[in-house]
């Protein structure tokens, strides 16, 4: 069996679980819904008390809001074992299993959990994408299409890059991983707005460091036709989110260093 096959099986498996119970399915997933749609009230009174922020309009940060959103809630899906891995296998020493099985601890880690309910935040950002495209009187052209779904790819990848790299630190702790959420969770509140109106160190942080803004800003400059008003030239717009490929193959070598140094669990 491939590894697509092996997924597909681990899907199915946590599909038929969660559907055990389809009320608490459906009233999980309408919850993250409910919960992520809190934020946009809060984005919606900050333009309707100031208006344009900066150059921005409502629904330009709408745009930012959703496709963020949308590459963060697939992430969010494919990386659960990630996510638990410090605390479900690491402590536990569950992880010593998956090492004696005959396929890639990682792919193992991605079939864990399937988790439907993180669809809610997907929903919710394709609504507002939608209201976005109305506000903004935008026309969707297939280059543009094509540049979308590019730019959700390479936000999937970094957010997963993120998970990847909150397993790889509970080889040596499992205690202070709250601190990677800066970075995943906080990741996404900072891609939701352009990184044009942060301070510029934050601006280089997002850039070089934990590239966020070449797969949230950068991309989405492109796809409204606007120029950056940082000065990047308009030829790395829609090349930016090959940053989030590179910066998962980097995680993924880190990922081998700390498996190479696990010792197994203690009692």
């Amino acid at each position: 069996m491939n590894a697509l096959s092996l997924l597909g099986r681990y899907f199915g498996a946590s599909l038929r679980s969660q559907m055990q119970y389809p009320a608490s399915a459906i009233m999980l997933t309408l919850g993250q819904l409910a919960s992520t749609a809190i934020e946009i009230v809060s984005i919606w009174a900050l333009f309707d008390r100031f208006g344009a922020v900066k150059g921005w309009a409502f629904g330009e940060v709408m745009f930012f809001y959703a496709l963020i959103g949308i590459s963060f809630a697939f992430a969010d899906f494919l990386t659960r074992g990630f996510d638990v891995f410090g605390t479900d296998f690491v402590r536990t020493g569950a992880f010593d299993r998956l090492l004696l099985r005959p396929r890639s601890a990682a792919l193992q880690l991605v079939g864990h959990d399937f988790r439907i309910s993180r669809f809610g935040r997907f929903f919710q950002a394709a609504i507002i994408l939608a209201i976005a495209t109305g506000a903004l009187g935008f026309v969707w052209t297939p280059q543009a299409v094509l540049l979308a779904l590019w730019t959700i790819a390479g936000g999937v990848a970094l957010f997963s890059a993120l998970f990847v790299l909150q397993a790889v630190l509970a080889f040596w702790t499992v205690e202070s991983l709250e601190a990677v959420n800066a970075l995943t969770y906080g990741g996404v509140y900072a891609g939701q707005f352009p990184i044009a109106l942060y301070a510029r160190w934050f601006r280089t942080f997002l850039i070089f460091i934990v590239p966020l803004a070449c797969v949230a800003y950068f991309p989405v400059l492109a796809i409204l036709g606007r120029s950056d008003p940082l000065g990047a030239p308009d030829w790395f717009l829609p090349l930016a989110p090959a940053a989030g490929f590179v910066f998962l193959a980097l995680a993924f070598l880190a990922w081998r260093f700390g498996v190479s140094k696990y010792t197994s669990t203690g009692s």
